[in-house]
């Protein structure tokens, strides 16, 4: 892979499902439907970049397992370069199953991701050019370590994109945010990292100050229903698009970032971007998959001129 890219940089995890068809109960084997998915925020996150043609490098851990070769060759399939990851010899892929009842409700669970821990400051120093020479590097705020790490030792080498993922793991990395040129937190993260809550739109251009003195550059505040609240020195609005169908919410906000990353690499401006990103969660929310199984940049060009949009400008 030559020429510019974009580096993600974070964990892939196989999921695996039960739904139980019959009332679930304990202790029993329950007649059901048994489901596979690749998935992680950043991998999530690389393979809708790539979809979108976007050239896109993914550092991650695998373990030398066969569903971390399969991953690695879906990876080769749609189009997004895992080739710096780190293969863990005799070491599992990391995974996570969950068994669901008849209503659809988790009932037990088991979480096997020690294999994550390995992808650490040391092998991130083995990949220094990599991530040097990367025009942006997506993070989640899994790894608060390996976060201090990057912004400190690259802060002048390349751009950092922020996914908070969750406001637990936004409270740990409240010292770090400066450090990213964009970020894209959903309300009640904004709201940890302005240390304010947000109930208005006056609310939203007071947390957005309080972000930008922090030296974030772009700012993206999803609000589910409502839209997406973009907001940098030149600009700042409220973006909607109108009666979305919705089936699985699950992903949107890893196809947001990645029309981040898009409109990036075309050096749009950051309301073309909010549109070009809400487009593509529009289109990923309409399919029960976690990434639209058609998502592709004709398809999304497309969708973006038929959506209703409904915008407000404050700057």
């Amino acid at each position: 892979m030559n020429g510019k890219y974009i580096l993600v940089l974070g964990a892939s995890v196989v999921d695996i499902f039960g739904f139980c068809d019959n009332t679930y109960a304990s202790h029993d084997s329950i007649p059901g439907r048994i489901k596979m998915t690749f998935g992680g925020v950043c991998r999530n996150i690389a393979e809708n970049l790539a979809r979108m043609e976007v050239n896109t490098k993914f550092i991650s851990v695998l373990g030398d397992d066969e569903i971390g070769r399969e991953m690695m060759e879906h990876s080769r399939y749609i189009g997004y370069d895992m080739s710096d990851a780190l293969i863990l010899k005799n070491r599992r892929t990391p995974t996570y199953l969950a068994v669901l009842d008849e209503n659809g409700e988790m009932v037990s669970g088991i979480n096997d991701m020690s294999s994550i821990n390995r992808l650490d400051v040391d092998y991130l120093k083995s990949k220094s050019d990599i991530i040097k020479n990367a025009d942006y590097v997506f993070l989640d705020a899994d790894n608060p370590m390996n976060l201090e790490f990057l912004l400190k030792t690259y802060k002048n080498d390349t751009k950092f994109i922020l996914d908070p993922i969750s406001a637990n793991k936004t409270e740990k990395i409240l010292s770090l945010i400066g450090g990213f040129h964009t970020i894209k937190p959903n309300k009640l993260e904004a709201e940890v990292i302005a240390k304010m809550t947000i109930k208005s739109d006056e609310d939203l251009l007071v947390a957005a100050e309080k972000i930008h003195t922090l030296g974030v550059k772009n700012l993206f505040i999803t609000l589910d229903k409502e839209g997406v609240f973009y907001s940098n020195s030149r600009t700042q609005g409220l973006l909607k698009s109108l009666n979305p169908k919705v089936r699985n919410v699950t992903g949107a906000g890893d196809s947001f970032v990645a029309g981040i990353g898009y409109g990036y690499t075309k050096n749009m401006p950051i309301e073309k971007i909010a549109k070009i990103a809400t487009t593509m969660a529009f289109i990923t929310i309409s399919d029960q998959e976690t990434i639209h199984p058609e998502l592709s940049l004709e398809k999304v060009m497309n969708e973006m001129k038929e959506i209703e949009w409904e915008e407000k400008k404050f700057l």
